[in-house]
């Protein structure tokens, strides 16, 4: 229930579409209910009546003109205007909760993305957003307007005969029998279909995404076996569901032909005994249909809303999904900062039910210094600096920034402090000024070109077939490696922050690439905060502090210089990559 009350929330605003077209929606309905009427005038006035011929014939072209204009001249706009209101209204609907819901799964934490398939997500974004639009279209607006014709059509057939009327709705007991026995699954069969397209979308999602790996493995064949199943499943629980559905059907028009015959026989009846005229008896006939028709919609009705409220329930999951990284009621914004980051006595960990990722992390970094990070890898140098912008939350001691708890500072305003180069930078589909104004949309074309210059990216762009206007496909896959980071860059030299991330931002580069981007990292570190993760202890040699993590723990801190006197891990490290270095040189 609580469900249903957020998804009124989006239909509040449009309350007055909705009657509106429901209004529209009666007159709709209304105008079919008085053909039975005019037959019954057709056959008992003119056809069965003892007038003159010329008459008859008049009269029946008034009657038809009449017909003419109701159902051919005022029906066709009417039609038009409730199909048209009842789409924009479930169009607008929709519209808000999707801009809802994309509102919200950005504010999600990092924690929620590594948990959840991203495919899953789209598919509750699109797929069961969309099939909640029922829930307006039919429970709102649809119901009503057939319990209207519904009603209109039983007041008029108790009208004209209580006990033909009666035996009409003889089968209506069974059909809410019907109703309560068999919608009781139709829920449970729903949500699990819309689980397993969720589940296929999911799966098709990443390896769309991972096509290479497949092509290079040359796992086509087992992936096709792996999507099949995938593919099957949702087939099965289609089908369930497609079964449940067939059975109702043809249990529900079982009833409603039942109807039909029990009238033919008892208004039969009633004709030969001169209870009822012919033309009420057809005109009697001619409402069944307006009764039994609406109710066999109100039961499909009941279909469509129990799969649309099976999708509601995944889309309010969504929706409810609590943040786990928000601002505090103190929380304020800062416009300026210089920098100054201090570690308190830092542990993290993923989950409360996993180990312990950083442990009692004490680390100065004064304004302007560049700190590097070094280690193996998993020892939490990358957890390390996720814990600045909050991507994550410490679960015990503080962080600060000159001086004031990250949890005291907005995260909006704390992350446009801070630019991240990493070592797989995610460029979107679009042209490559596009993805450089990420750094500061509405930029100048000048300061577009300015940031590109600075981050040695200007001269290949411009070698690009459309230059700044090249679009690079998705994830920027028309582009080098080298092509992509040097991009990365220079969105940040666009953002132009005053603390700076790199995480092992020129590995697995080639050394003309390396080259052009240690350069325009070093021109972009100047006089920033910044805070390096670093896999070849070389490139960092000139950093003002180096931090040596081991299994989330500083085993050594100091210059380059320092550590090397000390002769400790680092220079261990520092001089078996060294010596590995050398060995390639002189191999080649």
């Amino acid at each position: 229930m609580s469900g249903f009350k957020t998804y009124l929330s989006f239909v509040k605003p449009y309350w007055k579409l909705v009657v509106i077209t429901v209004l529209i929606g009666m007159i709709k309905f209304g105008i079919p209910l008085t053909l039975p009427l005019i037959l019954k005038y057709v056959v008992d006035d003119l056809l069965l009546s003892s007038l003159p011929a010329e008459v008859k014939v008049q009269k029946l072209i008034y009657v038809m003109l009449f017909a003419f204009a109701l159902f051919v001249i005022v029906r066709a706009p009417i039609e038009y205007l409730r199909q048209y209101f009842a789409q924009l209204t479930t169009s607008r609907i929709l519209y808000d909760l999707r801009n809802r819901l994309y509102d919200h799964i950005q504010k999600l934490s990092i924690r929620y993305y590594h948990n959840h398939k991203t495919g899953e997500i789209i598919s509750r974004m699109i797929n069961d957003a969309d099939n909640t639009k029922n829930i307006v279209e039919t429970g709102m607006m649809n119901v009503w307007l057939d319990l209207f014709t519904l009603s209109i059509a039983m007041g008029f057939m108790f009208y004209m005969d209580v006990e033909l009327t009666l035996v009409a709705i003889a089968v209506f007991p069974f059909y809410a029998l019907s109703v309560k026995k068999l919608y009781s699954k139709l829920r449970a069969f729903s949500k699990s279909r819309s689980q397993a397209l969720a589940d296929m979308q999911a799966h098709l999602f990443e390896r769309v995404n991972g096509i290479s790996v497949i092509k290079s493995f040359t796992l086509e064949d087992v992936e096709k076996d792996n999507f099949d199943k995938k593919n099957l499943l949702f087939l099965q629980k289609a089908l369930a569901l497609t079964k449940w559905n067939a059975l109702t059907n043809a249990i529900i028009n079982t009833l409603t032909d039942i109807a039909p015959l029990l009238v033919l026989f008892y208004g039969g009846y009633q004709v030969i005994q001169g209870g009822i005229t012919l033309g009420a008896f057809v005109a009697f006939f001619a409402y069944l249909d307006r009764l039994y028709s609406p109710l066999r919609r109100l039961v499909n009705s009941s279909t469509e809303l129990t799969q649309a409220s099976a999708s509601l329930e995944r889309v309010i999951e969504l929706l409810n999904e609590p943040y786990d990284i928000v601002d505090s009621p103190a929380a304020k914004s800062v416009q300026e900062v210089k920098g100054k980051i201090d570690f308190e006595h830092v542990s993290f960990r993923y989950d409360n039910s996993a180990d312990w990722v950083l442990n009692d992390i004490r680390l100065n970094i004064r304004p302007g210094e560049t700190i590097a990070l070094v280690g193996m890898s998993g020892g939490g140098k990358s957890s390390l600096i996720s814990l600045i912008p909050r991507f994550y939350d410490i679960q015990q001691g503080r962080i600060l920034l000159d001086d004031v708890d990250l949890k005291d500072i907005s995260i909006k305003s704390l992350r446009s402090q801070i630019g991240m180069v990493l070592q797989d930078n995610i460029l979107f589909s679009g042209s490559v000024r596009e993805n450089i104004l990420f750094g500061k949309p509405g930029a100048s074309e000048k300061e577009i070109i300015h940031a590109a210059r600075a981050a040695n990216a200007h001269d290949f762009i411009l070698n690009l077939p459309n230059g700044y206007d090249t679009e690079i496909g998705e994830r920027g896959v028309k582009l080098s490696g080298g092509q992509k980071q040097r991009i990365a860059i220079a969105r940040v030299f666009l953002k132009d922050p005053r603390i700076l991330v790199l995480d092992e931002a020129t590995s697995a580069l080639d050394l003309e690439s390396e080259h052009l981007i240690q350069e325009a990292l070093e021109q972009l570190a100047k006089d920033r905060t910044t805070l390096i993760v670093a896999h070849r202890l070389s490139t960092i040699t000139h950093a003002d502090q180096i931090v040596l993590i081991e299994h989330g723990e500083i085993k050594e801190k100091g210059t380059h210089e320092e550590l090397m006197k000390k002769e400790g891990a680092y220079a261990r490290l520092f001089n078996v990559q060294n010596l590995n270095e050398t060995v390639k040189t002189d191999s080649f």
